[in-house]
């Protein structure tokens, strides 16, 4: 899963289609107050997400001051109801353990702050349906988290319906964004991207709505910004949780009236924009620590689509590895069993683009050899011997630079295995900041030029 991986068209994202059952059968949960100020309140779950807490989004909404504004969310899953912390100051308990993410089966208590919620399975049965697609533009994988993503995806996209896109680092929510794009009626129209974490906060609001002549020191002339630029396309706002708190206002207000003001300027403009948002921190932490307003998570939330692990969708792996190999090695030679299985028990803590990188450095340096041998272990160390790494074919000037250019990529590599896959921590070890460690990164192909950090730049910029 990954940007441009071979799909032209919207035509041609409708083609795997599955022969799979085409709904989920499940059953609802009733929760119910059983201690605390808002004893006897009552709330059921079905076919979406709920949401306890004290603020006035909240789905189960209480009053217990104990309780944040976004406690917790249930969600009924195929396992059991999933209960998620989302960040709030007393936390969640199940049978006194602290939980931040957890799965129950069947009924059970949760505490949160001096409140007690019961929950248990009610008579009640709903259906989820399930899209019979194996992939959903550049999204691959036919798991149900998947199937059950695609059925959402492929109701919307021919809407105007704002989304957002959560999950971790690496499970392709840019992919999602331009595959929704591609599905939809602006297809043809511009698809402009912004990392709204790269962009120095200064500057940000220009970049978005764009500055008149003078505005500030400068601005020599009138610049149009990216909500003008996407005009009648979409504009894919990535790791919106990092957008400064002053800004948000204006956000809210341009998404609401659907006009923008350049700085300096009197006048509005009208733009006719899609905005399909995402961010790998959960914004509702954000809106219980007063970070991120509660009042645009829920304007930019219409539609909520959480991207899983690759973790918690394994199954997807063999399908991802090979179209990445096919990808990189120019070859439809299908991967070894053995290796696929290898690669199967991996963690993949950076999801699938530490899968797409790890596919393309194997072929890029020369190991797909070792790949077809079906050995996951070899395919992922350099060939063994300092002759191999020290080039005698090359003049040793080449040779130096090749050298240096290897180890860096072995050094970031490993640091990265050793962090698992915290660049923070890496660039700690390493002892240079963050930016610097990013930026080797990119040149070693660990992570593409165009794809941003959402952390903050370190203040310090020199290796």
């Amino acid at each position: 899963m990954g940007k441009n991986d071979g799909m032209t068209g919207p035509e041609e994202w409708r083609t795997s289609r599955m022969s799979l059952g085409s709904k989920l059968t499940l059953a609802a949960i009733d929760l119910s107050v059983v201690a605390g100020p808002d004893r006897g309140r009552q709330c059921r779950v079905t076919n979406r997400k709920v949401r306890v807490g004290t603020g006035d989004s909240a789905d189960l909404r209480l009053s217990d001051p104990t309780v944040s504004r976004l406690h917790c969310e249930l969600e009924v899953r195929q396992t059991g109801i999933r209960v998620v912390d989302l960040g709030s100051t007393n936390g969640v308990s199940i049978q006194g353990v602290r939980i931040k993410d957890a799965e129950l089966v069947g009924g059970g208590l949760l505490v949160l702050g001096a409140t007690t919620i019961r929950l248990e399975p009610a008579t009640e049965a709903f259906t989820i349906e399930l899209s019979p697609l194996a992939r959903f533009g550049d999204v691959l994988g036919g798991s149900l988290e998947m199937r059950r993503i695609y059925a959402v995806l492929d109701r919307i996209a021919p809407t105007d319906t704002t989304v957002l896109i959560q999950g971790e680092t690496g499970t392709g929510k840019e992919a999602v964004a331009s595959a929704i794009h591609a599905a939809s009626r602006r297809a043809k129209k511009p698809f402009v991207a912004v990392d709204c974490g790269a962009i120095a906060e200064h500057l940000i609001e220009s970049e978005l709505f764009g500055h008149v002549r003078g505005a500030f020191s400068g601005a020599v002339q009138d610049r149009a910004g990216l909500f003008e630029a996407a005009h009648e396309g979409t504009l894919f706002l990535d790791e919106i949780g990092e957008l400064p708190l002053s800004l948000q206002p204006k956000l809210l207000r341009v998404l609401e009236t659907r006009e923008v003001r350049r700085v300096g300027s009197n006048s509005a403009r009208k733009v006719d924009v899609r905005v399909v948002a995402a961010t790998n921190r959960p914004l509702s932490e954000a809106v219980n620590d007063g970070t991120f307003r509660e009042d645009l998570y829920y304007r930019l939330a219409v539609v909520e689509v959480m991207l899983p692990p690759l973790r918690a969708r394994r199954e997807d792996i063999p399908v991802l590895a090979q179209h990445f190999y096919s990808r990189f090695a120019g070859t439809d030679e299908p991967l070894p069993p053995a290796f696929v299985e290898a690669l199967v028990a991996r963690a993949w803590p950076g999801n699938v683009r530490e899968l797409r990188n790890f596919i393309e450095r194997a072929v890029s340096l020369g190991w797909s050899e070792r790949v077809q041998e079906g050995n996951a272990r070899a395919a992922a160390s350099p060939p063994p011997g300092l002759e191999a790494l020290a080039r005698p074919d090359l003049p040793l000037k080449e040779a130096r630079v090749e050298w240096n250019r290897r180890f860096e990529l072995l050094y970031a590599s490993a640091l990265l295995r050793k962090t698992g896959g915290n660049v923070t921590r890496a660039a700690e070890l390493a002892g240079v900041n963050r930016r610097s460690f990013q930026r080797l990164m990119v040149d070693h192909g660990l992570r593409s030029s165009d794809e941003q950090w959402s952390e903050p730049p370190d203040e310090n910029d020199s290796m």
